[in-house]
Parts: C-alpha cells; structure tokens; sequence
C-alpha cells in the first residue's frame, strides 16, 4: 500500500486503521466537498513520499457512523492514528507541511 492512497470502508477500517503497526493517516472526505478535492492531490504526494505510513481515504457519505464515532462533523478533516489512538486531528485544509510534521511525530513515537 506504500505509495497508494487507501479506500477505507467500515469492513477494512479495524484492521487497516486500528490495528496497524505504524502510523496512519486518515482523510475524511466526501465528493461534493470542494477543499477536499483541493487537498486529493497533496494527500497524494503525502502517500508517494511516506512509504511507511499508511494514508487513505474514508467518504463520510458511505460510512457516516466511522466520521461520528471520531466526532468528524467538518470536512476535511484529518486524524493521524497510532497503535489505534487518534493522535493528531486536523479540521479543514492545512499546509503540507503541518501534516509532514504530524506523520513524522507519529513515524518516531
């Protein structure tokens, strides 16, 4: 999965979020959201330079009961999970930058 951005769905979320070994990155997301479609691409370069974190994508639109027991009610928001705790969460579009810092606070915990 290094390099590819994930679909998570309710079926693979537990095991590909919850129960990774390393950080992840999750995007919360729907196709009618402008700024999310505006951070698809930087969320992209995320996956291609980060091999050892997983990142993906989950649509609050399919799985509106993942987006509320995170408490995700603005999108995009993004959390960085480790060992199955939210981390880090970020609400709307953040700079590169801001995220790289959080996946590598989370790669060195």
């Amino acid at each position: 999965m290094a390099g590819a951005v994930a679909e998570f769905t309710v079926d693979n979320f537990d095991s590909d979020v919850l129960q990774a070994s390393g950080p992840v990155l999750v995007d919360f997301w729907a196709p009618w959201c402008g700024p999310c479609r505006q951070i698809a691409p930087m969320i992209d370069e995320l996956a291609n330079e980060n091999p050892s974190v997983k990142i993906g994508k989950l649509n609050i639109d399919d799985y509106p009961e993942i987006a509320q027991r995170y408490q995700v009610n603005t999108i995009p928001t993004l959390l960085v999970f480790n060992n199955g705790e939210v981390n880090e969460t970020f609400i709307g579009v953040r700079p590169k930058a801001q995220l790289q810092e959080a996946l590598d606070t989370a790669a060195s915990a």
